[in-house]
């Protein structure tokens, strides 16, 4: 088949010049470097012809001078609160199919608050939050301390050390400074402070399955920050030269606990109607209650273990190799659309 790969690029070339210190650096930080895009490319060669296809804005005369049979997407978009649905709303207006999901899942998942009302909705469990889109707010109804997230952004964007805040002052000013340097809202939610997990699921329907489940170790963090998974954690504090050792997986769990990670996760997945793949990442409340904290229907798949990239880390304890877990996805969107 002629598979088409579609992407965006990181190039260390956008003007930050404008951003305050904290925040540089992270307006491509969901977007991937050439060697994870090299490495998917060299994975799906290995059956198939490869077609290197920017998400940029040649997007659309790029696609339909290729032609491809179907589209591996690893593009995130690139602005705006519907960026990730940009992608696949072109390939189904050009009726080319394509892997993971569909827009509409793609920009609720983006959207953390959307989210957990759906999930709240069924009956999954999630902290329980608040948005807030102005600097003159009031609400007393959580419990501190909270965390405060821009209500859009991955990749750890926007969520630092500074993001969990213990008194109403701390919590107005962080909301105040997301809204001033990030102009969108801001997500303010309960802490949850048990352990946390995240969960990688392959497949579709009753064939979907949980991977083995990563930890995130918080004792392997700086001594005096913050037990949260934040853009210093995974983006300064852990460097593929120095890896930290924040990851355990299979993550040491009772069997009761596991399944009900697993089961919640799985749940979820249904629920926003994710295709192919996902990311699910939980933390245990206060009674070690697994709940949801955002669902990641584009997973990250940086190639090189020191990377310390979740879903190949979760699919090499599953037996898979990186080229393995790669093909699977292919296959099991090929499989979707009755593609031989």
């Amino acid at each position: 088949m002629r598979v088409g790969l579609t992407y965006n690029l990181k190039r260390g070339e956008a003007d930050e010049s404008q951003e305050p210190p904290s925040c540089r650096g992270q307006s491509q930080a969901e977007w991937d470097d050439a060697e994870t895009i090299e490495a998917v490319q060299s994975a799906l060669q290995e059956r198939h012809e490869v077609i290197l296809i920017e998400a940029d804005q040649n997007l659309y005369e790029s696609l339909r001078r290729s032609c491809p049979d179907v589209v591996f997407n690893m593009a995130e978009g690139e602005s705006g609160p519907c960026r990730e649905g940009h992608v696949p709303s072109i390939l189904e207006y050009l009726r080319i199919p394509y892997t993971a999901s569909d827009p509409l899942t793609l920009n609720l998942c983006l959207d953390k608050a959307r989210t957990k009302e759906i999930l709240a909705f069924h009956g999954l469990p999630t902290a329980r939050f608040r948005v807030v889109s102005e600097k003159v707010f009031s609400f007393n109804s959580l419990h501190y301390p909270l965390m405060v997230k821009p209500l859009y952004e991955g990749s750890s964007i926007g969520i630092l050390n500074s993001s969990l805040v213990r008194t109403r002052q701390e919590m107005k000013e962080r909301v105040c400074w997301l809204l001033e340097n990030y102009r969108e809202p801001a997500l303010v939610e309960e802490y949850l402070p048990g352990r946390e997990f995240t969960v990688a699921i392959l497949g579709n329907g009753s064939e979907a399955r949980a991977l083995p489940i990563v930890e995130i170790r918080f004792d392997s963090l700086p001594p005096g920050v913050n037990p949260i998974y934040s853009y210093e954690a995974k983006w300064i504090w852990d460097d593929s030269s120095n890896p930290l050792q924040i990851f355990d997986c299979p993550a040491r769990l009772s069997a009761e606990l596991q399944t009900d990670i697993e089961r919640i996760c799985l749940a979820a997945y249904r629920v926003m109607r994710c295709r192919d793949w996902c990311r699910v990442d939980v933390r245990l409340d206060a009674e070690n209650r697994p709940c949801i904290i955002e669902i990641n229907p584009l997973p990250g798949v940086l190639p090189r273990p020191e990377n310390n990239s979740c879903f190949p880390k979760a699919a090499r304890a599953a037996g898979l190799t990186y080229n393995q877990l790669i093909n699977t996805v292919l296959d099991t969107a090929c499989k979707r659309y009755g593609l031989g």
